[in-house]
């Protein structure tokens, strides 16, 4: 469109529909203001779109003010950050205590976007504090919204004793929310700010919290926390690791959901890529190989899938003269079901395995297990087979 006829025809259309007495008009009116604000540019945004969105943040109907929580930061953008410090703040602060959850979970949305755009020190003072608030909200989906965000706007000030007074204890009530989401939202992105803090702030305020809901009653919650384990191990080092999380590891080898069992068994696979094979060799298998005889068979094939997954990692010694003795032991197990699931897991320990030792002993023992009376495990070990060659 020619300039021209946007700001005489369009823009007096977007007017009238502004003032439409249905609410559903004015949303897909205020809907279009971001679209609008790039066409027209900074300074005819400041003199059209502006007061309109300013007027449309108090608006009766809960939804238009909804959609300009969505809106406010794109046109944040466009009129650039002196005007939103002066113009939008106020608005976007007021829409974060607003009576209606929706419309605080909207603003909470945009929290990390909206800090970074005007700054540390302006966040510090003006947009912080309702967002402390909001992490104590009545409405789960407020504070689950304020939980994904919260880990970004952690970076954008530089000191770390900011950070601890400030932003931790947002993340640390969020941490101990009751419903689960929230405490999801919070580790899926605690790695944002346990590079931030330090590691002396890390154990004494933040790792407490992580090893609680290690042990958490939602099995999502726990799986979290297991994947951000490599990162936190990284940053404690191993001595602390082992005395403060390493029994977890172990541990989770033998909870009662599959997903964390096999979770746990591949997460002890990276932490040996990390501390290497003499930590595997005097940390994990005292603790763990005892367990490959575990009454229940579910968990013996756990114990399985760790040592396989380790072997990839280990050095070839610890392979042939610890791990692939464990596995081979498997052949006899009672259960048919851990008798397969070896014969799965050999496929891919074979090619770090020397070929000496494969064809004397893995290969015989794959041969004896195609006479198994098991159909499964005579076609695992058969599939385990081509890989000998």
């Amino acid at each position: 469109l020619e300039k021209d006829l946007l700001m005489t025809e369009v823009i007096t259309m977007f007017a009238e529909l502004c003032e439409d007495d249905q609410d559903s008009v004015r949303l897909l009116a205020v809907g279009s203001c971001s679209a609008l604000s790039k066409l027209l540019g900074k300074d005819g945004s400041i003199s059209k779109i502006l007061p309109t969105v300013q007027k449309f943040s108090v608006d009766k109907s809960w939804r238009v003010r909804y959609m300009v929580a969505q809106q406010l930061y794109e046109l944040c953008e466009v009129i650039g950050k002196e005007i939103t410090i002066r113009e939008l703040v106020p608005v976007y602060v007021k829409l974060l205590k607003d009576n209606e959850a929706e419309v605080r979970v909207a603003a909470a949305g945009k929290a990390s976007e909206f800090c970074s755009f005007v700054g540390g020190e302006l966040s510090l003072s003006e947009i912080l504090p309702s967002l402390t608030d909001l992490s104590n909200d009545t409405s789960q989906h407020v504070r689950a919204a304020i939980a994904t965000v919260v880990m970004a706007i952690a970076p954008i000030f530089e000191s770390p004793d900011t950070v601890e007074v400030n932003v931790l204890p947002i993340i640390l009530t969020l941490l101990r929310d009751e419903f689960p989401d929230v405490r999801l939202n919070i580790i899926s992105n605690l790695e944002q700010v346990s590079s931030i803090i330090g590691i002396q702030l890390l154990q004494k305020n933040l790792l407490p919290a992580i090893v609680a809901l290690a042990e958490d009653r939602h099995w999502r919650v726990r799986l979290a926390i297991i994947d951000y384990f490599p990162l936190l191990a990284r940053q404690l080092g191993i001595f602390s690791f082992n005395d403060i999380l390493g029994k977890l590891c172990i541990q989770w080898l033998e909870d009662g959901v599959s997903t964390i069992r096999y979770a746990a068994a591949h997460n002890l696979k990276r932490l040996a890529e990390d501390f290497g094979s003499d930590w595997v060799q005097e940390f994990v298998f005292p603790k763990m190989l005892d367990k490959i005889q575990h009454p229940h068979y579910l968990f013996r094939m756990t114990i399985l899938e760790a040592v396989a997954a380790m072997a990839t990692v280990v050095s070839s010694e610890i392979l042939t003269t610890v791990l692939l003795p464990e596995m081979l032991k498997c052949n006899k197990d009672k259960v048919p079901n851990v008798r397969f699931h070896v014969c799965r897991l050999m496929k891919n320990v074979i090619p770090h395995v020397d070929p000496s030792i494969v064809e004397s002993t893995i290969k015989p023992w794959l041969t004896d297990l195609q006479e198994d009376e098991d159909v499964d495990v005579r076609f695992f070990s058969r599939e385990a087979l081509t890989a000998c060659h």
